[in-house]
């Protein structure tokens, strides 16, 4: 058994070395600096333009707005959920026929903008006025907050599908194969075992979907919904300030940002085992 006989004399500490001043560091600082000024001008341009009568006379309607915005979200996130996990299983089916049907659908309504999905069940179903009101599903497609609803939930279903098929092929084959050895039955290792390691993959992707979504939703304004770009277009149409959509961002940057926190907890929340 060897052992040591001289003892390694204590060295100095590393130096600290400085970061040389390049071009591109002085181009972000730059660049920092210049956001930094167009910031306190804004605040400066709100505080400077603020109207109490135009607040009183709109707020209202913002608010209205804003509710309008967030339920139209959440229903068709809930109902895009739903969708998606026949969805999900089909794009995973051995099944060429099913597997090629879902993989139609996403790649269709990944690969279009909503904005033309919207025009396409707002104005082009009701071409089909006599088949729809035979089969009783007129006076869904007459509304058009039902219209949007309906082009956001298939729309998102076919992004959310993706992001289920993706984590669930994530989590390791080893993982099945040994539920499989203990007996467990599939179904039940799939919703203990495979599914909540799923999720946690699927966490992230979910949330930049629901985000991206709340931004789409502006496009319901345009096919009259009254949601908080439609109420924004109102309240500009009759006062003409620039502020009203201003406004309607810091409305959008807040939702954004308080989902985003939300989603920041729920994965602490969930990946507390994985902190060390």
């Amino acid at each position: 058994m060897s052992h040591a006989e001289v003892l390694i004399p204590p060295q100095p500490a590393p130096k600290h070395l400085e970061k040389p001043l390049t071009f591109a560091r002085v181009m972000g600082c730059l660049v920092v600096a210049l956001w930094i000024v167009l910031a306190i001008a804004l605040v400066g341009m709100i505080i400077k333009g603020w109207d109490v009568e135009k607040f009183t006379r709109y707020g209202p309607r913002y608010l209205h707005g804003l509710m309008t915005t967030i339920v139209l979200v959440a229903v068709s996130v809930a109902c895009g959920a739903i969708l998606s996990v026949p969805l999900a299983f089909a794009r995973m089916s051995k099944n060429k026929i099913i597997n090629g049907l879902a993989f139609c659908y996403v790649y269709v309504f990944r690969g279009t903008p909503l904005l033309a999905q919207l025009f396409l069940i707002y104005y082009g179903l009701g071409q089909f006025r006599p088949q729809l009101e035979a089969v009783g599903l007129w006076w869904f497609f007459r509304d058009a907050w039902y219209c949007g609803l309906f082009a956001m939930t298939i729309n998102t279903a076919a992004y959310q599908a993706e992001i289920l098929r993706g984590a669930i092929e994530s989590v390791p084959r080893g993982q099945h194969e040994a539920a499989s050895s203990l007996g467990i039955h599939k179904i039940i290792a799939f919703r203990k075992i495979v599914l909540p390691q799923a999720l946690i993959v699927a966490l992230r992707p979910y949330g930049n979907e629901i985000i991206l979504l709340i931004k789409g939703s502006a496009v319901v304004a345009i096919i009259t919904v009254l949601d908080l770009m439609g109420e924004t277009r109102y309240a500009f149409s009759r006062t003409f300030d620039y502020q009203t959509y201003l406004w309607a961002a810091i409305f959008y940057l807040a939702m954004v940002e308080s989902l985003r926190h939300l989603w920041n907890w729920i994965e602490r929340r969930l990946t507390r085992h994985l902190k060390r």
